[in-house]
């Protein structure tokens, strides 16, 4: 059975969202999940699920503490949670703390995969065709070379063929144009060389990433994340701004009545809890690192990105990708 250890610390809603989460998550997929945490804290949430243990520790990484020092906090909980990977006692981690502890620890306790340079963070971004794209790096690596990216187009190249299970994935460089002379000296410098890549379309801009042309995007960590940041803004400004607009009649709260299932499901496809988390892609293990402000839902669909990523095998894949290259 597929071991999971789940990070009980440090996220902003503390302990009771990653707890539901787990149960909701054991609902639909078979795995034994490992709270790794304060016990005192995470066990008033818990029932007698056999399905559920506790790995005590009293320490975690806070927000404001330097990333840097996560290695010498050895009984912090995602300290903890990398170690029970790292040692087979599980599979993959799970995580809404601190995002730079994470990967901080993930990359020199689980070591980079041969061939990667610098490992990066795999979001999963909606598109009008009701299907998924994926943009790497969306934060790990503010300052890149042309080669990183190109093990970003590698990896997310992997990762949407295996885990996403599309059949001839696309890969897009992020630009200011399509033309094939738009963008800055570093996207210039990677499309002269990804042109050597059957999967590689060319230049693609931010309008790209949601109408289906592409499904992979890639960028550096700075681009990637200032994307993500202002498509999240958008989501939640859609959002406010139709519920106050339906609140400003009667005719069009009624309207809305007729509309509720179609607002569900642009929830569903717009929400950053429905994606779960983001996958380190680089690294010899599986990690995949949630928002710091995941609800239960969120958590949840972590949960079932982590086990999906371990079934794909999508480290092996992108090992062996590198191997051949």
């Amino acid at each position: 059975m597929l071991k999971i250890a789940i990070d009980a610390m440090g996220g902003d809603n503390g302990v009771q969202p990653i707890v539901n989460g787990i149960k909701e998550a054991l609902k639909n997929k078979e795995f034994e999940a490992i709270i790794v945490g304060d016990e005192s804290l995470i066990k008033q949430y818990l029932d007698s699920d056999n399905s559920i243990r506790i790995h005590h520790c009293s320490d975690y990484i806070k927000m404001e503490d330097m990333a840097t020092n996560a290695l010498k906090k050895k009984d912090s909980s995602i300290y903890q949670a990398i170690e029970l990977v790292r040692n087979n006692e599980a599979d993959v981690v799970i995580s809404a703390g601190h995002s730079g502890a994470s990967m901080s620890l993930a990359t020199l306790r689980f070591g980079r995969i041969e061939g990667v340079s610098r490992p990066a963070i795999c979001t999963t971004m909606p598109r009008i065709d009701g299907k998924t794209s994926i943009i790497l790096d969306a934060g790990a690596n503010v300052d890149c070379k042309a080669e990183n990216l190109i093990e970003f187009a590698i990896m997310g190249y992997e990762y949407a063929k295996n885990v996403l299970s599309y059949e001839n994935p696309r890969v897009g460089l992020l630009s200011n144009g399509e033309e094939d002379n738009k963008g800055n000296e570093l996207t210039k410098e990677v499309f002269k060389i990804l042109q050597k890549y059957p999967y590689f379309k060319g230049n693609v801009e931010g309008n790209d990433i949601f109408n289906a042309s592409v499904e992979v995007i890639v960028c550096d960590g700075f681009s990637g994340n200032l994307v993500l940041k202002a498509s999240e803004g958008v989501a939640e400004a859609i959002s406010k701004i139709l519920k106050e607009e339906i609140n400003k009649s009667f005719i069009s709260k009624i309207g809305a009545i007729f509309m509720l299932n179609a607002f569900k499901a642009l929830k569903r496809r717009t929400h950053y809890s429905e994606y779960g988390g983001a996958p380190l892609l680089g690294v010899n293990k599986n990690i995949i690192i949630c928002h710091g402000k995941s609800n239960a839902r969120a958590i949840e669909c972590a949960i079932y990105q982590g086990i999906n990523a371990l079934n794909s095998k999508v480290v092996e894949k992108i090992t062996n990708s590198f191997i051949k290259k």
